[in-house]
Parts: C-alpha cells; structure tokens; sequence
C-alpha cells in the first residue's frame, strides 16, 4: 500500500541519511546498519516527512559504486526502517537493480539524480511499483561534472527544457504525472553563482507543474560565500532554504533536520497568514 504525500499544504522535509564512506558532508559517519537507523528514527521524531538513504557518494570527482556493494550499504538500513517509521523512504540512486530491491525492501520513492538517464531500466522499475519519482538537472556525471569551464547560454531555460523533457520520458514509460517531482539540481554541474540565481528564480519551475524539491544543505556555494567548511553552514543552509521556500519549493532536502523543522514551521507560517 503507496502512501501519499499531500503537497502544498506546508513545505515538507527530506531527511538525507548517506550511509556512504565518502559524502562530502557526513560521509563515514554512520560505522553499521545499527547507527543509520537510529539517526533514521531521530530524523523521523524530529519532523521529517520523508527519509532519503543513499549508498554511492554525488558529491563532485566521486567515484562510481558497483551494485552489489550499494546494496549491501542501503538495503539493511531500508528494511528495519520502513518497518519502525511512519514516513515514506526514499531510495537515492541511479541504478534500477538496486531501486527495485530497496522498494521491495520497503522504499517508496526513486530519488535519480541522473533523472532516467543512466540506467534505462529505471523508470519501468518506477512505473511498475508505482513509486514516487524526483527526476533532477545535472550536467554530465557527478565524477566531472565540476571540471572546466560552466557556462550555460540561459541557465533556468536549460533546467526547464531538460526537465521537462524528463518528465514527458518518464510519462512515455507509464509514469504517472503525480509521482513526479523535479530538483533543479543545486550543486550538480553548476557554479556557486549558478546555484544562487537558481535559487533567486526558482519559481521560473513551477511552470512545469509539478512539485520542486530543493536540496541546499550545506553546500559548496555556502562556503564559498560564508568561507567556511561544511559542518559550518547551517546558517547558510537556512537562508537558501528560507529563499527556496519563499520562491515555490515544496520539498526540501536538509541534513539537520530539527533546527530546519523550526525554520520551515516559521517560514509557512508568514507565507500562509
């Protein structure tokens, strides 16, 4: 039984649980299945609205993880979650074997930041298990996608086309329209004034009709306006979400869930009065 996400209400939180070695952020953090999942159930008691594991890194000049290592990573954690959360779990991935066994293990929804590109199985295995589908913008792969030059002709145009396209592919697989949800993909193949004029224009997107997710958490463009390390950037981290916000996101992808409950609660509560 599929749960739904009612969307537009309030804003709503993705908690990200990485258990990878090698995430720019919390990478290594979480030693077994054991202490992912408790910080699992924390996210959850803190206010998270879904809870997004992944097992390979994104971050930028990453390396590429074979299935069944991904597998090991994720799928532990999946199970003994779903079982003891009301959310829904999403699985962040790009490869369709290891989204059909996190959905059979209990996962609700394919987060693919290579939006249906990289492993052409992947939206069949979305449209069959009738799963939620975040479909993002990233220019080439998380490996290079940082190297030489960045320059886009019209960057929000760019987005707009390229998603769209992914959301009429995906339909074209059997997708339904309401399971999809678009990330400009703050951070993927983009310079940090890329990523702020995303952010200043994000309601440009909502001409797709479908939900935005935003994820800003602690990212590179924080430090470099702020000049500081990653697991210094909350502050920064709650002003682009408070712009996302402001600007049409209804999703947002955060590491520090509690603090940005508080700041999502306020932010809706001066939009909605």
């Amino acid at each position: 039984m599929r749960r739904t996400l009612v969307l537009g209400e309030r804003t709503l939180i993705m908690g990200i649980l990485n258990v990878t070695p090698d995430s720019f952020s919390d990478g290594g953090r979480f030693q077994t299945p054991h202490e992912a999942v408790e910080a699992g159930l924390r996210m959850a008691d803190e206010g998270a609205d879904i809870i997004d594991i992944g097992g390979e890194s994104t971050r930028p000049g990453s390396e590429p993880v074979p299935d069944e290592e991904e597998l090991k990573r994720v799928l532990p954690v999946i199970e003994k979650l779903a079982k003891l959360v009301s959310v829904p779990i999403s699985v962040d991935t790009t490869k369709a074997a290891v989204a059909r066994k996190a959905i059979d293990a209990g996962a609700e929804i394919i987060n693919d930041i290579s939006a249906l590109r990289f492993d052409k199985e992947m939206g069949a295995v979305a449209a069959k298990a009738g799963a939620g589908l975040i479909l993002m913008h990233m220019r080439g792969v998380p490996k290079t996608m940082q190297e030489g030059p960045i320059v886009y002709q019209d960057l929000l145009a760019e987005i707009k086309d390229f998603l769209r396209e992914r959301i009429f592919y995906a339909l074209s697989l059997g997708v339904e329209m309401e399971r999809i949800m678009i990330d400009p993909g703050i951070g993927f193949g983009k310079t940090a004034e890329d990523n702020m004029r995303i952010l200043k224009n994000l309601q440009q997107l909502q001409e797709l009709e479908r939900p935005i997710l935003t994820g800003v958490s602690r990212k590179s463009f924080i430090g470099k306006v702020l000049d500081v390390p990653p697991q210094e950037r909350l502050e920064g981290t709650i002003a682009s979400v408070v712009v996302s916000i402001m600007n049409g996101s209804s999703v947002v992808r955060v590491h520090d869930v509690g603090v940005i409950k508080k700041v999502v609660t306020m932010t809706d509560a001066i939009l909605r009065v």
